[in-house]
């Protein structure tokens, strides 16, 4: 059976994982602790990094851009990338908004500062980087709520990799209840409409030993 390695909250890993679940591809899960620098698992990811996807032939696919790519040529029964040239443009430059821009500016400052710091590092969050994580998302969360007034799905009216590459970090983000949804109805719909699918359920189910999530996490109706 293929083989994917990851870690639980990491934004990136649960897009590689909706995905996979989404073009129904059966896999067995490995936690990753890179922090540890296994000797075993650099020789997979010279990096270091999660997510780390092992085929059943042996190829190994570090990073979660390449992974994806190829699970779309690879897999392309269930189209995620756009039907067009122009669809398929659009949802690249909204995968790269999250996973480069509000990766950096929102995911780092809050889910790497408060929770990968405190819990698998040991070291201390810093103030600022959260204070301007705060600042960020509503930014962030605010052109979220555009691009869904708007739009069935991010980038028009077909569910892509860019729903699951929002969603990634929305849901990762909403494990350690900072996403305040009172405030963006818009973007709790489309959110309520993607939990519901079953690529969420194994997401929804994730639990972190010492980090309980809010009540409403794995609830579809919230």
């Amino acid at each position: 059976m293929r083989k994917l390695f990851h870690q639980p909250l990491c934004p990136f890993c649960r897009k590689v994982r909706l995905v996979m679940s989404e073009k129904r591809l059966s896999f067995e899960l490995i936690t990753e602790t890179v922090w540890k620098k296994r000797p075993e698992f650099l020789l997979l990811n010279a990096a270091g990094t999660v997510p780390v996807l092992v085929e059943e032939t042996g190829l190994t696919i570090p990073d979660s851009y390449a992974i994806c790519e190829y699970l779309e040529e690879a897999y392309p029964d269930t189209m995620l990338m756009g039907r067009t040239l122009a669809e398929r443009v659009e949802v690249r430059r909204i995968v790269a908004w999250f996973d480069d821009k509000f990766n950096r500016e929102v995911t780092r400052n809050l889910l790497y500062e408060k929770i990968f710091k405190r819990f698998f590092m040991n070291s201390n969050p810093s103030a600022q980087s959260i204070r301007m994580g705060y600042q960020q998302i509503k930014f962030h969360l605010n052109y979220l709520s555009e691009l869904v007034d708007k739009r069935s799905w991010l980038t028009g009216n077909h569910l892509s990799l860019a729903d699951f590459a929002a969603a990634a970090h929305v849901s990762a983000l909403d494990y350690i209840g900072d996403i305040q949804w009172e405030k963006y109805p818009a973007v709790r719909e489309w959110y309520a409409r993607l939990k519901s699918r079953p690529s969420f359920r194994a997401l929804l189910s994730d639990r972190i030993s010492g980090l309980v999530p809010p009540k409403y996490y794995s609830d579809l109706d919230f």
